[in-house]
């Protein structure tokens, strides 16, 4: 088969389309023909040389895809040879194949097309994770989101609205904004003018946000807790803005609030696969009834995986960028 591989750490450049071997599916797994698989920050971070991937994952980039079930390993049930699905990676999305642990495989949800379902595993299990199983945003509850025109951001809004949250956004310029407005977004902020904090305060009345998923890091901490409000929970997903911040644990106190910092990838198997079971059964009737739905900005074909990492870390796309084998 074909994979994108990574020979030397670099520029987009550094991505080169090669023949590789087969994947052979282990017990447990499945072995999936890609349809397309979806472009994720921390593809870019690993094809700098900042992020391997976990031990025994594919050394490929990519980590969410869909397609269809090629080949059955030992003691894999529930699944069929054919059968259409999407599936949350630890490595190796942008291959023609991938071998995956039958517990990260999702059904392409009803009114979801094969390609576009790649846009979701790795996005709806980081929000669903983050920001209910970990934060358990509620009802009425705000959620500031960091971000919101990213992938991970247009999933966060359109969930937050589903379970009743009022939603907040920050993004660069009015036109990602207003496509965050589209999804559902009621506080609109853009960070290049306006200060998130005073935002997030005056549009709640001096409360705050119940619920911060953040993928700045350091940079935002001092600010996410000034915006936090008591009993306020703090979910850093990402360092774009740095790893070491300086934390008021008074602060903290006194607003009686939680800081948690997570990632996916390393996560054992058996982690993974209660998300995604969790994602089944609480987010795919959503998609399937229309109230959430992947948001693609462009498809590229799989072998010019550079240029959509160009697109993401030039941060002009809104949504997912896709690979299309």
């Amino acid at each position: 088969m074909y994979a994108i591989t990574i020979p030397e750490p670099g520029g987009p450049e550094a991505l080169v389309w090669a023949e590789v071997p087969d994947p052979v599916p282990g017990e447990g797994e499945v072995l999936v023909e890609v349809a397309a698989a979806a472009v994720n920050r921390a593809d870019v971070l690993q094809r700098q040389g900042f992020y391997n991937p976990p031990p025994g994952a594919s050394p490929y980039p990519g980590l969410e895809c869909s397609g269809r079930i090629a080949a059955l390993g030992p003691g894999v049930s529930g699944w069929s040879v054919g059968d259409e699905v999407c599936a949350l990676l630890s490595g190796g999305g942008y291959a023609e194949k991938v071998a995956v642990p039958s517990g990260q495989l999702l059904p392409v949800p009803d009114g979801v097309d094969l390609a576009r379902a790649a846009a979701l595993p790795e996005v709806v299990c980081t929000v669903w994770s983050n920001v209910f199983m970990v934060s358990h945003l509620r009802p009425g509850e705000t959620l500031l989101v960091h971000g919101g025109a990213s992938g991970i951001g247009t999933m966060a809004i359109q969930l937050g609205k589903a379970i009743g949250a009022r939603v907040a956004v920050t993004a660069g310029g009015p036109d990602k904004l207003a496509r965050c407005s589209e999804l559902g977004a009621d506080i609109l902020v853009d960070y290049r003018e306006q200060d998130f904090v005073d935002e997030v305060l005056k549009a709640t009345d001096g409360v705050g946000a119940d619920v911060i998923l953040d993928i700045m890091g350091a940079k935002y901490l001092e600010r996410n807790v000034r915006a936090l409000a008591v009993n306020g929970r703090l979910a850093v997903i990402g360092l774009q803005g740095g790893a070491k911040g300086e934390l008021n644990l008074g602060a903290l106190l006194t607003k009686r609030a939680a800081v948690t910092a997570t990632s996916l990838r390393g996560r054992p198997a058996a982690e993974k696969a209660a998300i995604v079971a969790a994602v089944r059964e609480h987010v795919w009737p959503l998609i399937a009834d229309g109230r959430v739905r992947p948001v693609v900005d462009r498809t590229l074909p799989l072998s010019d995986a550079a240029e959509g990492h160009r697109v993401l870390e030039a941060s002009t796309h809104v949504g997912k960028v896709l690979l299309t084998a």
